[in-house]
């Protein structure tokens, strides 16, 4: 594509960040040139984040009906996997399906709660309480 074709289309993100994307310029030679978005990206992640809400509603009801913890409701709104939240915890992944049990998660230690918290960027209180911190 010609680097003046490169999309300015306008996102949700065009206030936070620019795309890098490579363009021929006027001489014919590769240049990199900033994009502040593409109709079809942004559309396309805007399916994804209300894919992600809504998979984040249903665990904070399950959370809330006793089902599973609230951690379920972290894990999707941060969009994370248990592989990932492992990494970052230095728990097993079969640890953190356990505390998927709300009776199991109620009986951790601060400890343990306080490493949940520190990853998902909230208090204890808060992550009991599925309440996202509010910056």
């Amino acid at each position: 594509m010609k680097k003046t074709e490169v999309p300015q289309d306008p996102s949700s993100l065009k206030n936070f960040t620019k795309e890098v994307c490579y363009a021929v310029d006027e001489k014919g030679n590769y240049v990199t040139n900033l994009s502040t978005g593409w109709e079809v990206k942004t559309t396309a992640l805007g399916i994804t984040w209300d894919d992600i809400h809504k998979r984040a509603e249903i665990a904070k009801q399950q959370a809330l009906k006793g089902e599973v913890s609230p951690l379920l409701y972290f894990i999707e709104i941060k969009v994370m996997d248990y592989v990932t939240l492992a990494a970052y915890t230095g728990f097993w992944q079969w640890q953190i399906k356990r505390h998927l049990n709300p009776s199991v998660f109620n009986a951790l230690s601060d400890k343990k709660l306080q490493k949940y918290a520190d990853v998902f960027d909230v208090s204890i209180d808060n992550l009991k309480k599925m309440n996202l911190n509010e910056s």
